[in-house]
């Protein structure tokens, strides 16, 4: 991995070392300092990061959304794997995964027709400008959602997703299972997350 032992050992590595059985939960430990995403959560998504390593080409930078926090929170976080350093922002989820738009998700689905977010690992693709401008695809990687490719799961832009809309209305709107981003973010974190990288999503 491209976190080292000496990293690990720094900062506070040393305690997490001591405290944690694997090797990938003592990189969890100490990316998960300081308000970063669950410890859990990226703890799984390196663990997946290294079940998929064959396909995810890059993985300097890898993409983290915790389907266990409202949509009105910043669970979209982009993780450095080289000092651990992120950002967050605002995701929407599919409307099928909250058919009562309370604006938490209830279910998670790899059905098509669904509209529901999915779960598990996914190579992020190639660029292509459709209806909601900049996007790009994604591939499923595991069995929770290996029907994204089918199903057009993608990242987009979203007029429906904004902090003033996240502030006013207590929630985001919601997609047919896509990861909708604000109108502001899209553009950056297309850079940062560029093809071959991987996104992981769970609620744990």
């Amino acid at each position: 991995m491209i976190i080292s032992r000496r990293h690990l050992l720094g900062g506070g590595g040393a305690l997490a070392l001591s405290m944690l059985g694997s090797q990938s939960d003592a990189r969890a430990a100490l990316l998960a300092q300081d308000g970063r995403p669950d410890p859990r959560l990226l703890r799984h998504a390196l663990d997946a990061l290294d079940t998929h390593r064959g396909v995810i080409r890059h993985r300097d930078v890898i993409g983290i959304v915790d389907f266990g926090r409202a949509s009105n929170a910043l669970r979209f976080h982009i993780v450095d794997m080289a000092n651990g350093a992120h950002r967050s922002h605002l995701v929407a989820h599919g409307r099928g995964s909250d058919p009562d738009h309370c604006g938490w998700v209830l279910r998670l689905s790899n059905s098509p027709g669904s509209a529901a977010s999915s779960s598990g690992a996914y190579l992020v693709g190639e660029d292509y400008v459709g209806k909601h401008g900049r996007s790009r695809r994604l591939y499923g990687l595991d069995r929770e959602n290996s029907n994204v490719e089918a199903r057009r799961i993608v990242i987009h832009s979203a007029s429906y997703v904004s902090q003033e809309i996240a502030r006013e209305k207590g929630k985001l709107g919601r997609s047919e299972g896509c990861f909708a981003l604000a109108q502001a973010d899209i553009g950056p974190v297309l850079e940062r997350l560029g093809p071959g990288r991987m996104i992981f999503a769970a609620k744990m």
